[in-house]
C-alpha cells in the first residue's frame, strides 16, 4: 500500500482512538503532503467537518487558492457526496480510497449510500422538499450582478 494511503488510514485509526469517526485524508501534490484531515464532527459539532473537507480547507488557506488542480486526495474511506462535491469544485482529479461506501454502511455508517441514492432522484422524488422560488419582478438578481461585473 502506498505511503499516503497508509497515512490516511493511520489518521483514521487515531481519530477513532480519540473518539471520532474512522476517516482520515491526505492531500498530495508532486509527492509531497500538502494537508491532512480527520473527521472533526465530535470536536466541532459541524456536519461538514469531514476529513477530506478539512484537508481541502487547510490546503486552500495555506496556498491562498481555491484551485487544487493537479492534487491527489488519499482517503481512508470513499468520499461522501459532500466531499466529492468539494473535490469537484476544487479541481482535484485523482482520489484514492481504502474502505468503500458499502464497507462503511456495513459498519454502521450508511448515510453516504443513502445520500448518493437520493441525489440520483429527480427533485420531486427526494425525501427532502426542495421548492423553487423565482425572483419577483424588480428584485436585484445576484447572478446578473455577477455576470456583469
Amino acid at each position: 500500500m502506498d505511503r499516503f494511503m497508509k497515512r490516511a488510514v493511520e489518521l483514521a485509526a487515531n481519530n477513532v482512538k480519540d473518539g471520532g469517526q474512522p476517516f482520515g485524508a491526505v492531500l498530495v501534490k508532486d509527492d509531497e503532503v500538502i494537508a491532512e484531515g480527520v473527521n472533526e464532527l465530535h470536536i466541532k459539532y459541524d456536519v461538514s467537518g469531514h476529513a477530506e473537507l478539512i484537508a481541502i480547507r487547510k490546503a486552500q488557506e495555506k496556498l491562498q487558492t481555491i484551485d487544487l488542480s493537479g492534487y491527489t486526495m488519499y482517503a481512508s474511506g470513499e468520499p461522501c457526496p459532500m466531499c466529492m462535491t468539494a473535490i469537484y469544485f476544487s479541481g482535484i482529479k485523482n482520489v484514492y480510497y481504502c474502505a468503500s461506501i458499502e464497507d462503511a454502511k456495513e459498519n454502521g455508517l450508511g448515510a453516504s449510500s443513502f445520500i448518493y441514492k437520493e441525489l440520483s432522484l429527480s427533485r420531486e422524488h427526494r425525501s427532502i422538499d426542495i421548492i423553487h422560488m423565482p425572483l419577483e419582478p424588480g428584485m436585484v438578481n445576484p447572478l446578473s450582478k455577477w455576470a456583469n461585473k
